[in-house]
């Protein structure tokens, strides 16, 4: 289940970049939450004890899952911006540092933090810096380094933040699938709100690029179901370790089929990048 969530987490990265460059950020990230917002909500409906027992909840656990679901919308345009304008192999292992931000959080929240997590939290650091170097050459079209790594680092800090409000106290009170339906009812309902400001930006996409868009919501629910289920049926942290695998994926996709190139610190950044959110994992 681990490697099956690495995997489809890989390919969602992967298609973000193609999407985005050719349906525009925000309509990538509402096509993906619609998507998303029916399937779980099919779920709640056929299983009710779910909702049952999400209702009876704390407020706070309700009000921690509506300020994570905003983190995590944001996070999910910022992420589309990034990789419209940069390269998947330096965008999507960056964002695997968002585990450095919910370590951090959580020892600033009083949970001890041990010598494993300091060096995964400076790998990942070291890593994203690592990443920035390109030795001075001029950016190759829709490929902007140093624009792309600024969304990439925001992205983690919200997916960051947004794991730790759900982890610390979402997650414990109301369950895994009302978190994720609070999560897509917030994304639908403000992206919503933002398109029809703009209605030219409203307009169903072309047919030529539905099946991509479609394709990559279908990944990330099957991402999101397949770590679910391990983490559910046997180690939480074997699962986690391996699905933070999809960084790489979405690397090796890019740098095989876009042809994306990175000289050899890039490189070095990846790997210390994927290696420090492993770390933080492992532990």
């Amino acid at each position: 289940m681990g490697l099956l969530a690495a995997l489809c987490w890989g390919v969602t990265d992967f298609l973000a970049g193609f999407n985005t460059r050719n349906v525009g950020v925000q309509r990538t990230v509402f096509f993906g939450q619609a998507l998303g917002f029916l399937m779980v909500s099919l779920v709640v409906v056929a299983f009710p004890h779910i909702a049952q027992g999400a209702l009876a909840a704390p407020w706070a656990a309700w009000g921690s899952a509506l300020l994570a679901a905003l983190f995590t919308v944001s996070g999910a345009l910022t992420l589309s911006r990034a990789f419209s304008v940069g390269q998947a192999a330096i965008v999507a292992p960056v964002v695997t540092s968002y585990g450095a931000v919910t370590a951090l959080l959580s020892w600033l929240s009083g949970e001890h933090l041990g010598t494993l997590q300091g060096l995964g939290l400076g790998a990942c650091l070291l890593g994203v810096a690592l990443t920035a170097v390109t030795f001075g050459r001029p950016p190759q079209k829709n490929h902007a380094p140093r624009q792309a790594l600024g969304f990439a680092i925001l992205a983690a800090l919200l997916y960051g933040c947004s794991f730790w409000l759900q982890g610390r106290y979402a997650l414990p009170a109301m369950g895994v699938v009302p978190v994720l339906w609070v999560g897509y009812a917030v994304g639908l309902l403000s992206l919503t709100g933002a398109l029809l400001r703009r209605p030219g930006q409203f307009s169903r996409p072309p047919l030529k690029y539905v099946g991509s868009l479609l394709a990559a919501s279908l990944m990330n629910l099957s991402a999101f179901s397949a770590f679910s289920v391990g983490a559910l049926q046997g180690s939480v942290a074997v699962v986690t370790v391996l699905s933070t695998l999809s960084g790489g994926i979405a690397a090796i996709l890019g740098v095989l089929l876009f042809k994306e190139r990175l000289n050899p610190v890039q490189w070095s950044g990846v790997g210390t990048v994927i290696l420090g959110a492993l770390i933080l994992h492992l532990h």
